[in-house]
């Protein structure tokens, strides 16, 4: 029997019947497949949690239950929560096409019938377990790709957050998928002044994290101490435009904190308008800017002013945040946020971001389907 790898392949077959065992037994007897075999449901279960097999041959029908399938589309359903990945033929004596479908339905490779025909079986296994062995390298390969992502992703982001004498910062970022299309970024400009940034891209994964690293990469190349919050938005958006996959687009807010004279000047291109809470718990947006980047080539930005005063806290937030739900399918919503960045206004840029991350985390059970950043500016 060919196979895609040198190591002998690994069969694993369930049946009630010890005649048919020992028929399967001689037929694969010269195919360089090892054959391992268990008579019940439990047995089988025990040998695929001990063992790893290229391929699980079963009945559908055992001593309790001799036509209707039922205990083996329950072991099926058992088998999948073990290994999801372990290819799966069933055989039966009571074949019928409904009985066919609905096991295809529930993820079988394919379906033989009592009795069988040699050189059919043969080739029905030999194909499964060289499929599923590629499949199985397939994905391994795609798993340290995206871990390999994730790591030079998380090196893109600020290993550690500058902080001036007179604020604190504190962030968060959770990828959906491993590696995703949130960044954000803290440039300090001497001992005054700071530049933040975050943003969405579009969709979820490599494509998004690769455009994420250019939009860091640009954003980086033009933000200086002196440039205005709305000629980066004009610049970086000019450069996307030309490099942007169609269908593409990002959401982006970038704002310059002037420590000396407390002045906050920002754009904003088509993200969601960031939380300032004063002190006295007044609730104010930062929406002032333009459209998304990537889209319009001659997009122009506006952008505003604010004045950040002691006991000020802003956040900065993407749509994972508020966008999340919980088990009755209800939005964590702008509106809970905001009222909770009004209600620990006194905490600290760590412990208000911890509270916000913890409360979003349990309202969804960590069930996070966007990626989800948080960044907390407290001025002292």
């Amino acid at each position: 029997m060919s196979s895609t790898c040198a190591v002998p392949s690994r069969l694993l077959i369930a049946d009630d019947q010890p005649d048919l065992i020992d028929a399967l037994r001689l037929l694969l007897k010269d195919q360089s497949i090892e054959v391992s075999a268990v008579c019940s449901p439990e047995a089988a279960l025990a040998a695929i949690a001990a063992n790893s097999f290229d391929l699980l041959l079963m009945d559908l029908n055992y001593t309790g239950d001799t036509t209707s399938g039922r205990e083996g589309f329950d072991l099926l359903s058992r088998v999948q929560a073990v290994d999801s990945m372990l290819p799966v033929i069933v055989m039966t004596g009571w074949g019928s096409v409904d009985l066919a479908v609905e096991a295809m339905r529930r993820g079988v490779r394919d379906f033989v019938q009592k009795p069988w025909d040699n050189h059919q079986l043969l080739a029905t296994l030999r194909n499964e377990i060289d499929e599923g062995r590629a499949r199985r390298q397939r994905i391994a390969l795609e798993r340290r790709e995206l871990e390999e992502a994730r790591r030079i992703q998380r090196k893109l982001l600020p290993s550690v957050l500058p902080q001036l004498s007179g604020c604190e910062l504190a962030a968060s970022w959770q990828p959906a998928s491993g590696v995703g299309g949130d960044c954000y970024d803290a440039i300090p400009f001497g001992r005054t002044r700071l530049g933040i940034s975050i943003a969405d891209v579009v969709g979820k994964g490599i494509p998004a994290a690769l455009l994420m690293s250019n939009l860091q990469a640009a954003v980086r190349a033009f933000a200086t101490g002196a440039a205005l919050p709305a000629e980066i938005c004009h610049q970086v958006n000019r450069i996307l435009c030309g490099h942007i996959a169609e269908g593409r687009f990002i959401s982006f807010f970038y704002c310059l904190f002037d420590e000396e004279v407390s002045l906050l000047t920002y754009a904003n291109a088509g993200h969601y308008p960031p939380v300032l809470v004063h002190k006295d718990g007044q609730v104010e947006r930062l929406g002032v800017g333009g459209a998304v980047l990537g889209v319009f080539p001659d997009g122009a930005y506006e952008q505003g002013q604010t004045t950040l005063c002691e006991g000020d806290r802003l956040v900065l937030y993407t749509d994972g945040i508020t966008e999340v739900t919980n088990a009755a399918e209800e939005e964590f919503g702008e509106a809970r946020l905001v009222d909770l960045v009004v209600e620990n206004r006194a905490c600290s840029a760590p412990a208000l971001q911890a509270r916000l991350a913890e409360t979003v985390s349990q309202f969804s059970n960590d069930r996070f389907v966007d990626d989800a950043t948080l960044i907390v500016l407290a001025i002292d």
